[in-house]
């Protein structure tokens, strides 16, 4: 693993949320550190505290206490502004059900992100044309989402968190809504990413999806319980399709 300087740097971070006015701790003081390019799950149950902790480092949401620093910049104090404009620039999100606008074609869906930056429509076609050439569905620009298998909507939607080209992707229960196979050519291709220099944070449920990352952080009752790194995916048997295949 090629490491560099620290793109995220968590310290004692906590988070508690009022409910029924008495103050209920998610997350107790979490510390970790991800390098630039790593490909890292966080692993943990239901009510763990995973998705709280993916949307603070996803710029949705703010920590109680403690300090998030991305690229050596503290992000948790930021306005509402300020983080929204981290979350254009660097942040590319894929979810579990997609999230695909059904009245949108692939190419429309993938240029969304695109026009809250201001950029052209020529340059926005031809960005999400790019971005979806990338994941094998050049052929399928103008089909909507319910003309799609389920694979091609999540290479879809890893298209529309590309066609910025953020440098960091956050993958929520990518393989969740797939059958294995798909399943394993979507986890082919966040190793693809990888490869090619975006860090990649995937959160899961499954040890056995958070085994294929190349470490994984253990969430439980809102503090890290493991931080291991994982075999090298070279000898692991579930990555073998290339990116360029296609989902049917």
């Amino acid at each position: 693993m090629i490491l560099n300087k620290p793109l995220i740097e968590i310290n004692n971070l906590t988070k508690s949320y009022i409910m029924a006015e008495e103050s209920v701790p998610i997350l107790k003081g979490i510390s970790f550190t991800i390098y630039h390019g790593e490909f890292v799950a966080i692993i943990g149950p239901s009510g763990s505290g995973k998705s709280t902790l993916m949307n603070i480092l996803g710029c949705l949401d703010t920590p109680t206490g403690g300090n998030y620093l991305l690229d050596g910049q503290e992000v948790s104090r930021m306005s509402d502004d300020q983080q929204a404009y981290i979350r254009n620039q660097k942040i590319g999100f894929i979810f579990q059900n997609f999230n695909l606008l059904t009245k949108l074609s692939a190419l429309e869906n993938v240029e969304l992100p695109l026009i809250y930056r201001n950029m052209s429509m020529r340059n926005r076609r031809m960005q999400a044309t790019e971005a979806l050439h990338n994941v094998g569905l050049g052929g399928r620009l103008h089909h909507k989402p319910n003309q799609l298998s389920g694979g091609q909507q999540q290479r879809v939607a890893i298209a529309r968190a590309l066609a910025g080209n953020p440098p960091i992707l956050f993958a929520d229960e990518p393989t969740g809504a797939l059958d294995t196979q798909t399943g394993k050519e979507i986890l082919q291709m966040l190793h693809k990413l990888s490869d090619k220099g975006h860090t990649i944070i995937m959160i899961t449920h499954d040890l056995e999806i958070a085994n294929q990352a190349k470490r994984y952080i253990r969430i439980q009752d809102g503090l890290v319980t493991e931080d291991k790194e994982v075999q090298p995916r070279d000898s692991n048997p579930i990555c073998q399709n290339g990116m360029e295949e296609h989902s049917q």
